[in-house]
């Protein structure tokens, strides 16, 4: 943030808000503080008074030297420019804050994970349940006493912590927590989950249902789509309340893939952190990548430098990354539509050539581990650098147009996708979508306009958007952005000047005390990584505003009123990867 942009923020703040919002005063920190007693005030005004009406990521973060958690929220305007980051304090022995779901819907997921790993209870939350880890798991794994407490007592393994058949309740915990646990017995035996857990998530199924107007008197029945189930994209469940073929109610279950990723980011280095990234949307290593290597440089500040023919490399593979991964969205959607394996075909032998690329320039197809703070790890091979150059300018261009030709005017793919799965542009933002979900419901959001980072600004190119909010413009943006992903390729192999890809050695990184948050506009949205320094080697906090999960979050809202067949359709002109939603 430049100092006349923070300067005219707190201005107008200060203003609106006298004595309730004060500029961080940590070194290394940017945004503003609130009291948890006035953040609902002033997260009301920032988005009806001052246009702040797009809340990305809400991060916990958690301080035991301050006895302290902080909740940071970045908050945008959908028109573009800067983050405001607001952030509040509460407690560690009686973690509170007031929910913003009601305010930002965008906030429902994100605060259900604050509270699932950390124990940060949200007031006014309408579904304070886990989300990434069972209901019966014992503690909140991300706080930096939870090892201590749980893992290392007399090293026990889970079971033996507790006699045979033990309860633990809410209140056996409070001496941990701090929280009073939402459903009456915090279980700590496996064997519990389906007594306990079910009946919250079906209650929530319940509660949905019984707001619908009925003509008359029916049963509405309970199915689960998944987390088997070869059209949910992976182990990814979602709880279906029907009546008839008619959902009702839906809520996503997901938790099935957690690997405790961001756990791991805080026990890795920094450099370390890099090949991690990978494995989030494993199908777009390279955005991940650079999202990553963002928030560290910003951290690292004037310590390092990006050479400009390293800049061009990095535009290159994060659009040869967008192209592979919407061949792919595109191939598996018609799969999802039953047009059977022959569609997805086709456009995986396109993406083959672009793995190609990667492979003989990083050594991997898929786990590419290229970006560096600084640079990529190493420049083109020549031959690479001839068949990308046949791949951009000739080939893709007419593989594209073929796709195009045989899907975009198929009656069966207009019939099944068009008016399914609408959401209106006020729903889009209220709901934090990202990428091709929310700029096909009219909201001409690209983080590379919007927020430019690296070169883009030199690039021209349009920000593709589509109008109705539905499966075929889901689909159809999709095939606009292959386009003009080509066309910023063309620019770039035709201007990358020679140089240096590299500014200096990569393994001796030195990244100062404070926070930041790097983020770019991968394939399925917006992609953020919040990391706060202490200045150790490794990060105190490292989280990911991951877009395939928070795309979830208006999953049900797409849904209702639709048919069974179209929750998978739906489902997958979302575009998820389940490595990126539970991380």
């Amino acid at each position: 943030m430049t100092e006349m942009t923070a300067e005219r923020k707190l201005s107008a703040l200060e203003e609106r808000f006298p004595g309730k919002v004060s500029p961080d005063a940590r070194p290394g920190y940017e945004g503003f503080t609130v009291a948890p007693k006035d953040l609902l005030e002033v997260a009301t005004a920032l988005r009806d008074e001052l246009g702040y009406d797009y809340l990305s990521s809400v991060t916990a973060v958690d301080y035991p030297e301050e006895n302290v958690f902080e909740v940071v929220y970045h908050f945008y305007k959908s028109t573009g420019g800067r983050a405001l980051v607001l952030s509040a304090q509460t407690p560690r022995n009686k973690a509170s804050l007031p929910s913003l779901t009601p305010l930002y819907p965008a906030a429902d997921f994100q605060e259900r994970e604050a509270w699932d790993l950390m124990g940060v209870k949200f007031e006014g939350h309408p579904d304070l349940r886990r989300i990434l880890m069972w209901e019966g798991f014992d503690g909140f794994p991300l706080r930096k006493d939870w090892k201590e407490a749980y893992y290392e007592e007399e090293h026990k393994p889970f079971a033996a912590r507790w006699p045979e058949g033990a309860v633990r309740r809410s209140e056996d915990l409070n001496a941990f927590s701090g929280n009073v646990a939402y459903s009456k017995e915090f279980m700590a035996q496996p064997d519990k989950y389906e007594e306990e857990a079910e009946p919250l998530l079906y209650a929530k199924l319940n509660e949905e249902a019984e707001k619908m107007g009925r003509n008359f008197e029916t049963d509405f029945v309970t199915v689960n789509m998944g987390p088997q189930h070869p059209s949910t994209h992976g182990v990814f469940r979602m709880a279906v309340m029907l009546d008839g073929e008619t959902i009702v109610a839906l809520k996503p279950v997901m938790g099935y893939l957690h690997r405790n990723h961001e756990k791991i980011g805080e026990r890795n280095t920094y450099l370390h952190n890099m090949p991690f990234t990978d494995r989030l949307d494993y199908l777009s290593s390279m955005s991940n990548n650079w999202g990553y290597a963002l928030a560290v440089e910003k951290l690292m500040g004037n310590r390092v430098s990006v050479p400009e023919r390293a800049e061009y490399i990095r535009v290159i593979m994060a659009e040869l990354t967008r192209i592979s991964n919407h061949l792919w969205a595109i191939g598996f959607l018609l799969n999802d539509l039953g047009a059977f394996f022959t569609p997805s075909l086709y456009a995986i032998e396109e993406r083959e050539l672009i793995l190609d690329i990667f492979e003989a320039t990083t050594g991997s197809r898929m786990m590419c581990n290229y970006f560096r703070f600084g640079g990529v790890a190493r420049d083109f091979p020549e031959d690479s650098w001839n068949k990308l150059k046949d791949l951009v300018n000739e080939r893709l261009p007419r593989r594209i147009d073929e796709l195009d030709v045989y899907l975009t005017n198929n009656e069966i793919v207009g019939s099944r996708t068009t008016g399914v799965g609408v959401l209106t542009p006020e729903e889009a933002i209220a709901y934090g979508m990202a990428g091709p979900v929310l700029r096909a419901s009219g909201v001409p959001y690209d983080v590379r306009r919007a927020d430019p980072y690296g070169i883009y600004e030199s690039f021209d190119f349009d920000v593709a958007v589509r109008y109705h909010g539905d499966c075929y413009d889901r689909y159809i943006i999709r095939m606009d952005e292959l386009r003009q992903s080509l066309k910023i390729l063309q620019q770039a192999v035709k201007r990358i000047p020679a140089g240096s890809v590299l500014d200096k050695n990569p393994y001796n990184v030195r990244v100062p005390a404070g926070e930041s948050y790097g983020r770019v506009e991968g394939p399925k949205g917006e992609l953020g990584f919040y990391i706060v320094s202490d200045g150790s080697a490794n990060p105190h906090r490292y989280h990911v505003r991951a877009p395939s999960f928070i795309n979830l979050t208006a999953l049900e809202k797409m849904c209702v009123g639709q048919k069974v067949a179209d929750v998978v359709v739906i489902l997958g002109s979302i575009d998820i990867v389940l490595g990126e939603v539970d991380r």
